[in-house]
């Protein structure tokens, strides 16, 4: 969130690293004579009649048109760090000889082979307006049996095409998919997890497990955990077998209800089946002007003081300063300010301090500065008589450092530390504390797509850093709610990408939490979905407020789409969430200043 109401928040590249020396480093590799009549067409699906099938991309569709064959063809767009790869690994045989060829459109559009044992090989068009074809030959190694082709673009040059892609050359063998498991059974159930197991399939290097038909994770033994459930809740489970040569059938169905909530733990905190979330101003003006506590109408369920900030980015010291007299000449005293957050509670409310914002960076890079965040936090909490804490840390806060891969064990100290101080706080303050998030897509659903630096490196260390923060607190968690606003387009579930300005935005941010969602593209590491009860969408109040706000109407289409499963657009969700908790605003004060439009909206869906 932002004190500035005319101010955008900007956004760095994802990588910086690439130069147009790079452009240069492949050349055309000279053609061999034709393949032999002998010689098969190994590339699956290479027309793409049959949408992505075969075909594994990070940003790629089919189109109707243009297309150099058939009715299809490929079309992928690159974006930031994503140079729109789309690829597929192929059985060949050792010591062979292969020609790769293919039709494509666009500027800088790749044709290659990776793996192939010897020399990979790549191939390029520097500009295609028109359908050309490009091709190159490779041998393989002594003891290669598998390769991957590839097209991808560059970044920033727009979208490319490409069909009747081919690898002519002799097949390699290519066994058969293991069988489907067998005896797939249901054991410990939860509120929010089902233990699986099932009987192992001979040939199989690894097992994919459906929630809902929906694969959620992919392991390597005949068991496993799926978490993240709803309470009181029916699931069915299946479970297929995997090999090189493919994915079995999936098994027979198994069923399991989730136990019902205890009365404790995050969700536990007092709050409403659908409750709406506001930040207060309490220490600024900013164009909105201040708004005094006792004057926040009552349909806020959640106040968060906005904010509290440290001495300096390291030191872990947290002040809330009230907004001074000279800025806010309305102001209440401090009495009157505690004495109406009491009225509040009384009232059902809860209030709550945020830490951070646009301008107060926070890094606990050490154990000493963990320490003084708990402690100068406490002394906020206890002196001003909070319900919890509410972690808004933007900018530089959080960033990954170049070995930390795996978001379920974070090593970024100031990660490790943040983890540590939160779950401090919730102990000293029991079941009853109340702890929100309110991170940037940058922070959460770009993790999708790219986690940290990178396997390469050179991507920006700060996307998807809140994902090992939220995984680690998740019981603990009362609320998540993203800040769909102030955001570059970000790709959802459906490898499409979404931008602000619509319900559709809405709508693909929030299945991604609620449906669960690969980190960095590995379908074998899922970031687990979060209860509906834990999440709300964070929307502007006000075309002032920030950029992405969009009109009641949209706001209405999202919530439908969602709890519903009507008004939902292009956009195919993978569930539906009557539960989903509700909205977050920033900010009550712009609220305000629009008369209030935001709130009466949320009052009117909800009842």
């Amino acid at each position: 969130m932002e004190r500035a109401s005319a101010r955008p928040l900007t956004r760095r590249p994802l990588v910086t690293l690439l130069t147009a020396a790079a452009l240069a480093a492949s050349g055309l590799t000279a053609l061999t004579s034709a393949a032999r009549a002998a010689d098969a067409d190994l590339a699956r699906n290479g027309g793409f009649e049959s949408a992505l099938d075969g075909w594994t991309c990070t940003a790629g569709t089919t189109v109707t048109s243009p297309v150099h064959g058939g009715t299809a063809a490929l079309k992928a767009t690159p974006a930031g760090a994503d140079n729109a790869r789309c690829a597929q690994t192929v059985s060949v045989k050792p010591d062979s000889q292969y020609t790769l060829s293919g039709y494509v459109q666009g500027t800088y559009v790749y044709l290659g082979a990776s793996g192939t044992g010897t020399t990979d090989v790549s191939t390029w068009a520097q500009s295609a307006p028109d359908w050309k074809q490009l091709t190159t030959t490779f041998r393989t190694g002594p003891s290669t049996t598998k390769v991957t082709i590839y097209t991808h673009g560059w970044y920033g040059t727009g979208a490319y095409h490409a069909d009747d892609i081919s690898l002519t050359g002799p097949g390699g063998e290519t066994g058969q998919p293991p069988a489907v498991p067998g005896n797939l059974k249901t054991g410990s159930v939860t509120s929010s997890s089902v233990a699986l197991s099932w009987s192992p399939v001979p040939g199989a290097t690894g097992y994919a497990v459906y929630r809902d038909g929906t694969r959620v994770s992919t392991v390597t033994g005949t068991s496993t955990t799926v978490s993240g459930l709803t309470p009181s809740t029916a699931y069915s489970f299946q479970v297929t077998a995997v090999n090189d040569a493919g994915e079995s059938a999936r098994s027979a169905t198994v069923t399991a209800t989730t136990a019902q909530r205890p009365d404790d733990g995050g969700g536990s905190s007092g709050l409403p089946a659908h409750a709406l979330v506001g930040y207060l101003h309490a220490s600024f003006a900013n164009g909105s002007g201040y708004t005094r506590m006792a004057d926040v109408p009552d349909s806020w369920d959640v106040i968060d003081l906005a904010f509290g900030e440290p001495t300096s980015v390291t030191s872990g010291d947290i002040r809330f300063e009230r907004c001074p007299v000279t800025e806010c000449p309305n102001v209440e005293s401090d009495a009157e300010f505690k004495a109406a957050i009491k009225a509040k509670q009384a009232a059902g409310k809860k209030v709550l301090i945020s830490i951070g914002g646009q301008n107060g960076q926070v890094q606990l890079t050490t154990a000493a500065a963990r320490d003084t965040f708990v402690s100068s936090v406490s002394a906020i909490i206890d002196e001003y008589g909070l319900d919890g804490l509410d972690i808004d840390f933007e900018g530089h806060s959080l960033s990954l450092n170049a070995d930390d891969t795996d978001f379920k064990n974070p090593k970024t100290p100031v990660v490790v530390n943040l983890i540590s101080a939160v779950k401090t706080l919730k102990a000293k303050y029991g079941e009853r504390f109340v702890l929100t998030m309110a991170p940037e897509t940058f922070f959460v659903q770009l993790g999708h797509q790219y986690y940290g630096t990178g396997k390469w490196g050179g991507q920006d260390p700060r996307a998807g850093a809140y994902l090992p923060v939220i995984h680690a607190l998740r019981d603990d968690l009362t609320l998540l709610h993203v800040q769909d606003y102030n955001s570059g387009p970000v790709m959802g579930l459906d490898n499409q990408y979404h931008s602000m300005g619509g319900a559709d935005f809405h709508i693909a941010m929030t299945d991604m939490l609620l449906t669960g969602f690969p980190v960095a593209g590995d379908a074998g590491n899922v970031f687990p979905p979060l209860r509906p009860d834990q999440v709300a969408i964070g929307m502007p109040a006000s075309t002032q407020a920030g950029n992405g706000h969009v009109s009641p109407a949209e706001v209405t289409k999202t919530l439908n789409c969602l709890t519903k499963k009507t008004d939902c657009g292009s956009y195919a969700t993978h569930g539906t969430w009557p539960a989903l908790r509700g909205l977050m605003t920033w900010s009550i004060n712009w609220d305000r200043y629009a008369n209030w439009e935001f709130q009466k909206n949320f009052d009117a869906y909800f009842g």
